[in-house]
């Protein structure tokens, strides 16, 4: 078992983590509380894309046609790169390595909206799902956030993911691809002391990583499938702060590494008295 840290009381927090090979419960806080999880729905974007794939309604080199009324910044490359005259797995690769916006914006504008929003259910999830565009501005007309979940069923997707359960093995496989490259450590992931450029195979400890973030001004959230040489860890961690007069980041990403090494310990074995920690 993994023991959840105390976590801030003033931060609405959503945690579970499960072996991923038996699906038992390891450690959890409040996993079925719905949190708005920024860019983690991009996931179930990714899944449909690879279902296209898979079934040959889509062509991996197709150019994916980016739409005015939809073009954003801040998270990702794409925006900034000179051609955007990109592919389908190119444009899912940069959302799975830097989360790029621009690139989800325009693989949603491919598939439809109402195409991906369908994903998160076809699945079973009734609390967690991807639901709109990335917008670079939320207005009160617009739908509330573009994605929602809970720790319980984005760690029961993880955990599918890793077992070849989402669809099948083969979009499974093609997902696990993108999640590979994700540049975003700065989380839970932080206490997996991964080079955060380059961990597609095992590069510290015998662990492995695939795994998703999402940022924005009052949240952090942090899913995804840890392999080590003792034990396979599926994991979600959300936290919220919408409604505090304050920025809670630096306690959020305080607990979240907590969390994080209480992982790492648990997928290699190791003790904490052998690592220095009390």
């Amino acid at each position: 078992m993994i023991a959840v840290p105390t976590l801030d009381p003033r931060i609405t927090w959503s945690v579970r983590m499960i072996d991923a090979d038996s699906g038992a419960t390891l450690a959890e806080h409040d996993p079925h509380v719905q949190c708005e999880t920024a860019s983690i729905g991009k996931i179930f974007l990714l899944l449909e894309v690879a279902r296209r794939l898979e079934d040959g309604t889509l062509d991996p080199d197709q150019p994916v046609a980016i739409p005015e009324g939809h073009r954003v910044e801040d998270s990702g490359l794409l925006y900034r790169m000179r051609n955007q005259g990109i592919g389908v797995h190119d444009a899912a690769l940069l959302v799975g390595a830097v989360s790029d916006n621009l690139a989800t914006n325009a693989l949603i504008h491919l598939c439809g909206l109402e195409s991906v929003r369908a994903v998160a259910p076809a699945l079973g999830y009734t609390q967690t799902s991807l639901h709109d565009y990335i917008r670079n501005e939320r207005t009160p007309d617009l739908p509330w956030t573009p994605s929602y979940g809970t720790a319980a069923e984005l760690a029961d997707l993880m955990r599918r993911l890793g077992a070849g359960e989402a669809f099948s093995p083969a979009v499974s496989a093609r997902v696990l691809d993108w999640l590979a490259a994700d540049t975003d450590t700065s989380m839970t992931a932080d206490a997996f002391l991964l080079d955060p450029l380059a961990h597609v195979d095992a590069e510290y400890q015998g662990m492995v990583l695939r795994h998703k973030t999402g940022s924005v001004g009052f949240a952090r959230v942090d899913t995804g499938l840890l392999r080590g040489p003792v034990a396979t860890v599926a994991y979600a961690v959300a936290a919220n702060w919408k409604q505090s007069p304050t920025d809670l980041r630096a306690p959020v990403i305080d607990g979240m590494r907590d969390i994080g090494e209480r992982i790492r310990l648990h997928v290699t074995g190791l003790a904490r008295d052998e690592t220095g920690l009390a």
